[in-house]
């Protein structure tokens, strides 16, 4: 599939200007930890204001050149304990969550290509994680909309709830390339992403302690701005199975999936069907 793919063509309106650069740099968050360079978002605002115009020349020249600069694939993990009091059991690696601080200058990249092809990374309207306007209450609000309909006509509703457990860390890069290449992504975006995540490295920080370099060689870079878009890509045509007239609902939020069907054979069957997408 890959060997005889080429994609949408790339359009003028896709390349990356000035005033996108200057855009991007504006609206980033402020009093974030800085990356692993020490560069954080108050030294890109504050900075002249031709940085704008350096950082829109080297982004052109990644598009061109299909190749991420090194900086950009460097990454590290600050864990923070999920426990209080660290002295009243054995600590394990599943105490902690890993917050990735990824490169700076990375994510403004990541946020001009988002703005560029925002429509290449749209997701289902059953999908309420990673939207502007919708979230957690939305996808309540549906579930109950739903479930009430049903049995108000004196049906039931039989529910699957589905945790994909550590799904960001597992997921395969080469199922994602096959589903942005459903979707005709130009041949030089995908050639970018998988110079990204072919060879992306990250490592611990513990207070003033650095591990080694490790290599990730699957699920989404942790800490990236495309990261949940491209996330949503993958489980997408799960939320696609949803059709009314079949009985069969389907609600995501991120990587949390409920299956909604009035009978058990329908529900078996929206299973069987979600497991295969």
């Amino acid at each position: 599939m890959r060997a005889n793919y080429s994609g949408l063509p790339l359009q003028e309106r896709h390349a990356i200007d000035t005033e996108l650069v200057s855009s991007v740099i504006s609206r980033l968050q402020r009093g974030k930890a800085a990356d692993i360079d020490g560069v954080s978002a108050e030294h890109l605002m504050y900075s002249h204001p031709s940085i704008c115009v350096v950082l829109c020349k080297l982004f052109n020249l990644i598009m061109e050149h299909r190749y991420v600069p090194s900086g950009f694939r460097n990454s590290y993990i600050v864990p923070i304990p999920k426990i209080k009091d660290c002295r009243s059991k054995a600590i394990t690696c599943d105490d902690f969550w890993g917050i990735a601080i990824s490169p700076i200058i990375s994510k403004v990249f990541e946020h001009c290509l988002l703005d560029r092809f925002q429509s290449l990374f749209t997701s289902c309207r059953v999908q309420y994680g990673f939207k502007k306007g919708v979230g957690c209450r939305n996808a309540i609000y549906n579930v109950r909309k739903t479930v009430d309909q049903y049995i108000m006509c004196n049906s039931t509703m039989n529910i699957c709830a589905i945790d994909l457990s550590k799904a960001f860390d597992k997921m395969n890069h080469s199922v994602l390339y096959m589903k942005l290449m459903k979707r005709l992504i130009p041949n030089e975006l995908l050639e970018v992403l998988e110079n990204w995540m072919s060879s992306c490295l990250t490592c611990v920080k513990w207070n003033s302690s650095w591990s080694h370099f490790f290599s990730v060689g699957s699920g989404v870079r942790q800490g990236a701005v495309l990261s949940p878009f491209l996330f949503a890509v993958y489980v997408d045509e799960i939320g696609n199975l949803c059709d009314a007239r079949l009985g069969a609902f389907v609600v995501l939020y991120a990587d949390d999936i409920l299956l909604m069907s009035p009978s058990i054979t329908g529900l078996q069957n929206l299973l069987s069907a979600a497991r295969n997408s």
